[in-house]
């Protein structure tokens, strides 16, 4: 699984026009999976996310977790994570895990997440052209992957 994790202000989710989700202070993480993902890579990424300490604290240092400062999180599905340039312009995505097995962990990663954090997070909805708002704050964008292990 790869993630990037941006800490926000704020972030929203529209398809279709129609707002689907929309968080305050707290994650939004874009979500690729791959063919090669397992339960234990959820648990993993899931628990490092929860417990990630970039909020500031009273002296204004990352030291505190989305969980410790009561913020929110916003999951996107994103496959383009899995994306190959290696060969021409055009990306290939042969990496990224197909949906009869991505979204059974998409989903599954969700729940994790709502069980690490104490609240569900919200979420885009998987396959769909959506629209994605935010505010980046700091900016703080980092990239995560279950199998490095960064």
């Amino acid at each position: 699984m790869r993630a990037v994790v941006q800490r926000v202000s704020r972030a929203a989710v529209r398809i279709g026009g129609a707002t689907r989700a929309a968080i305050g202070p707290g994650l939004l993480i874009l979500l690729g999976v791959e063919p090669a993902d397992t339960q234990e890579d959820i648990r993993w990424l899931s628990g490092k996310l929860a417990r990630l300490r970039i909020f500031g604290d009273e002296q204004g240092l990352m030291n505190r977790s989305v969980t410790e400062i009561g913020g929110e999180a916003l999951v996107v599905s994103q496959f383009t994570l899995f994306a190959s340039t290696k060969k021409g312009n055009r990306p290939s995505f042969v990496g990224a895990a197909k949906p009869e097995t991505a979204v059974p962990l998409y989903e599954a990663f969700c729940r994790q997440l709502a069980a690490d954090m104490g609240k569900p997070p919200q979420t885009g909805e998987f396959g769909a052209h959506m629209e994605v708002e935010l505010v980046n704050d700091g900016p703080v964008t980092i990239l995560i992957d279950s199998k490095r292990r960064e």
